[in-house]
């Protein structure tokens, strides 16, 4: 009976040594979040897109509309904020913490570039332009050429072979959606049941405009 005692007080105190020793343990893994923003006019406004990496390795995010960010991070390591027209910053987790999470709201300021002059002209020097402008072909030739292009049949011809954008795409697919939003539980309207539809029927019908026509 003493010995069964013994023992079990024996693992209990290992254990509660082992548990005090894993509590002391300083925590490594953390999750680093918080939030960027920026001075607009004396208030601080949520920076959306701004680059948050860990210094030394691939591991990183971007923050949302509202500037929030998270991500996995060491204890100690370096974390780098940066956005194109705002300063880089670079921050370091604390190495000891008794948490395994860890936030930070960070102000970024603004970062002015200034770029050289730069003159843009249509031809190197005014030797240049004296040749071209001499060249010039001043026949009607390019004017009736412009005028071809800018025909209806050839713009006809050209609106119904050039394909749809990206645009007009999703404008597309939003309007269908829509369309279908509208008679959700319900039956589509059919044109068999339209009384307009039906008159044009009638009315086609009695001119004539559905015998064949005799070919001359």
């Amino acid at each position: 009976m003493r010995s069964s005692f013994l023992i079990l007080s024996i693992l209990f105190l290992g254990y509660g040594f082992l548990n005090a020793q894993k509590k002391d343990e300083p925590i490594k893994v953390i999750e680093f979040s918080g939030k960027i923003v920026y001075d607009n006019n004396g208030n601080p406004e949520p920076l959306a897109y701004t680059n948050v990496a860990v210094k030394g390795t691939n591991r990183g995010t971007f923050t949302e509309y509202d500037g929030f960010f998270s991500l996995v991070a060491l204890a100690g390591e370096i974390v780098v904020f940066s956005r194109i027209g705002y300063k880089t910053v670079e921050i370091k987790i604390p190495e000891v913490l008794t948490s395994d999470r860890y936030t930070w709201v960070q102000i970024m300021t603004t970062d002015e570039y200034v770029l050289p002059e730069a003159i843009i002209r249509p031809w190197p020097s005014k030797e240049h332009f004296k040749q071209e402008f001499l060249a010039i072909d001043i026949t009607n030739e390019l004017r009736e050429n412009a005028m071809a292009n800018l025909a209806d049949e050839k713009l006809k011809e050209i609106r119904y072979s050039v394909p749809v954008d990206g645009r007009e795409t999703s404008s597309l697919v939003i309007k269908q959606q829509a369309r279908d939003y509208i008679y959700t539980g319900q039956m589509k309207p059919q044109n068999i049941f339209n009384p307009i539809a039906w008159k044009n029927f009638i009315d086609a019908w009695r001119r004539g405009d559905f015998k064949k026509k005799e070919k001359k």
